[in-house]
């Protein structure tokens, strides 16, 4: 009976990934990524939804559990060997960049007043992988739809940017397609942009920005685990001011009941796709419904999440996105430089 209630969630979020996949079919070069798209929809409609407690329990489950779901299938398309020997040269850049959005991140943060949920998930998606990474962490610190919506549309305005602007850069400064690569696919956040803004450098510079940034996305690992301990200290020391019994607060909150298992499955899959051979139909299929898991997931966030509550924060997370991007788009240059690579 509990699953039939989760149905019209479900039903209305797929319908919403659905269209939103078909829009971004029709746009040029992918210009807007589906889940982006879907997300917006879904803010659209929540306008006009009555939001019963029925419907913000079907909108939950889907946001939280296919998200974590789809995050797991991610990994079958990741092989760890190959992704690491393409990584040795984009390594030393990626260290750099994820101190930055980290680092930088959570003073401009502070400065600009916006909640470490928020502040983190806007670094995260700009460090690692859009999207993807946002998605993996926002439930491991039960971030708000609100704080979700917000980091989405903060890296989804200036990778609209670098898709534009990264290829007449890099032929201005003569860049090789290796050069290149390394660099959108450090710099650039989502997937379908850092595709995008490779491709229209070139062919080769495209295979490799590609490859460079499915090793950003290994670090949603370390990044989600670190993140649940994060959460772990906040939750204990929060008991311990309204009770005098650390026993008992140990008791209720373990690492065990925080830790993010979905990402031991995201790793399992990775094994799985570097150890056998898995056909190429198979993980094919697989990171198509993982992507339309996520474009879903992130379908039912837009119909939780109001614009009258996205307001209420301003321009300050907008800003954040800004700064924190452009410093990774200025440090992972002049990193490549250092190392001889530009």
């Amino acid at each position: 009976m509990k699953i039939v209630k989760l149905f019209p969630g479900i039903l209305l979020s797929v319908a919403i990934a659905l269209v939103a996949c078909i829009i971004e079919s029709l746009l040029p070069i992918h210009l807007i990524g589906s889940a982006v798209i879907a997300m917006f929809i879904g803010m659209v409609l929540n306008h006009f939804l009555k939001n019963t407690d029925i419907l913000k329990s079907c909108l939950k489950f889907t946001s939280k559990k296919l998200l974590k779901f789809a995050i797991i299938l991610l990994g079958l398309s990741l092989n760890v060997t190959t992704i690491l020997n393409v990584g040795r040269m984009s390594l030393t850049v990626m260290i750099f960049t994820l101190l930055t959005c980290f680092g930088c991140g959570y003073f401009i943060g502070r400065a600009l007043g916006l909640n470490w949920k928020l502040s983190n998930l806007i670094s995260a998606g700009t460090g690692i992988c859009g999207g993807s990474a946002i998605a993996a962490i926002a439930p491991t610190i039960d971030a708000d739809d609100n704080d979700v919506a917000y980091a989405m549309s903060a890296t989804f305005l200036f990778d609209m940017a670098m898709i534009v602007l990264f290829p007449i850069m890099g032929k201005a400064m003569g860049m090789t397609d290796e050069a290149f690569g390394i660099w959108a696919g450090t710099a650039v956040n989502d997937t379908s942009s850092v595709v995008a803004t490779g491709y229209a450098f070139s062919e080769g510079a495209g295979d490799f920005a590609t490859m460079v940034k499915l090793t950003r996305t290994l670090a949603i690992i370390p990044t989600v685990i670190t993140f649940a301990l994060v959460q772990l200290r906040l939750k204990r020391k929060e008991a311990l001011a309204n009770s005098q019994d650390s026993g008992e607060v140990k008791a209720n909150f373990s690492f065990a009941k925080v830790f993010p298992w979905f990402i031991l499955g995201f790793l399992a899959m990775a094994i799985v796709a570097s150890v056998f051979s898995v056909p190429t139909v198979v993980v094919t299929h697989s990171k198509k419904l993982s992507k339309f898991l996520m474009v879903s997931a992130l379908a039912a966030i837009g119909l939780n999440t109001s614009f009258s509550g996205m307001k209420k924060s301003g321009v300050r997370p907008m800003l954040h996105g800004f700064i924190i991007s452009a410093l990774v788009v200025i440090v992972a240059l002049l990193v490549e430089i250092g190392m001889g690579i530009v």
